[in-house]
């Protein structure tokens, strides 16, 4: 049998003093689940190294088994064949392999702390209100926050307990859950578009150095090191700066819809109905004159300019408009 790698999951090389087990075609595609046509073209790709020829027959050893099961490994893990190659390639002129091996596995090992979970249809039921919706569920396995058990059906494996928790606490809140699912397809696109760019970022500055040429071993445990290290930078950043943003965002979408009712972060007193805009100073010699405005409509300008220019966009916007209907009435038929 062939010599294993259990630190990466992959298996490694047959040594010639184990690979003594002998199979046809029909046999090796049966112990590696290829088929007999995929072994072929992996042949022909110099993926896989020829058979020995014996007389008519072809024969296959545990070597071209363990190869067989090392491309799959690197298949399921979103390798191209052309990048396999390269790798293998790599390995078959000493430059080794378990390396690279290691660091896929560090790459593709779990990227949370938070243990995976499971639930059954009624504990479902009760999580969500006693409310059964087959739409919803389906919804959920489609966008892998609940994994079918084919064991257990009705069983399901939670990949994400803290996302289901969240789900619940919506919909108890009286969101729809078909209005859930649907807003966790857009967020995804969203956070999606942020990994792409953290990791476009990180491989300009950080990791492009191992990446434009086969690494050797020592090449790639420092990229799995350097993973390991920046791996929580993307969430903690994203973290802080939707913290950032929810309070901004939020905060102005109170004082928007609420108006005068909503208090200030300062817990200051309510405004009156109309808040007066008092500039004593001349603008352009013109002595300046007071007037009140509604409220909102001050605090609509001073979160958008600032407290400081409110006046000037009100006497600028005033203007704008007073020289439009003035140009208006000059053209014919004004």
């Amino acid at each position: 049998m062939p010599d294993h790698a259990p630190e990466t999951g992959f298996p490694g090389p047959a040594s010639p003093a184990t690979a003594t087990a002998e199979y046809r075609i029909e046999d090796l595609a049966h112990h590696s689940g290829a088929t007999v046509r995929t072994i072929r073209a992996y042949q022909d790709r110099g993926l896989l190294p020829k058979p020995e020829r014996r007389g008519r027959a072809n024969v296959y050893r545990d070597t071209h088994l363990s190869r067989l099961r090392q491309i799959a490994a690197l298949l399921d893990r979103g390798y191209t064949l052309a990048s396999i190659k390269e790798l293998l390639e790599a390995w078959n002129t000493g430059r080794g392999l378990r390396g690279v091996l290691g660091l896929v596995a560090e790459v593709d090992g779990p990227w949370s702390d938070e243990e995976t979970g499971r639930i059954s249809r009624a504990e479902l039921r009760e999580a969500f209100g006693g409310t059964t919706d087959d739409a919803a569920i389906e919804d959920a396995v489609g966008l892998g926050v609940l994994v079918r058990l084919p064991s257990s059906p009705d069983q399901f494996l939670v990949p994400s307990p803290q996302e289901l928790a969240v789900a619940a606490e919506l919909h108890a809140a009286g969101v729809p859950l078909l209005a859930i699912s649907g807003h966790l397809r857009e967020l995804r696109t969203h956070v999606e578009h942020i990994a792409a760019r953290f990791l476009h970022f990180t491989t300009e500055h950080v990791f492009l150095q191992y990446l434009d040429h086969p690494p050797t071993d020592e090449e790639a445990e420092e990229a799995a090191a350097l993973v390991r290290r920046l791996r929580p930078l993307a969430q903690q950043t994203v973290d802080a700066e939707l913290a950032r943003a929810m309070r901004t965002l939020a905060t102005r979408f109170l004082r928007d819809h609420l108006g005068d009712a909503a208090p200030s972060a300062a817990a200051a007193p309510e405004p009156p109905a109309e808040a007066p805009v008092d500039r004593t100073a001349a603008t352009d010699g013109v002595p300046a004159e007071q007037v009140r405005l509604p409220a909102r409509t001050v605090q609509s300008v001073r979160a958008l300019v600032g407290p400081e220019n409110v006046a000037a966009f009100i006497a600028a916007a005033a203007d704008r408009e007073v020289s439009a209907r003035t140009m208006d009435a000059l053209l014919p038929g004004g």
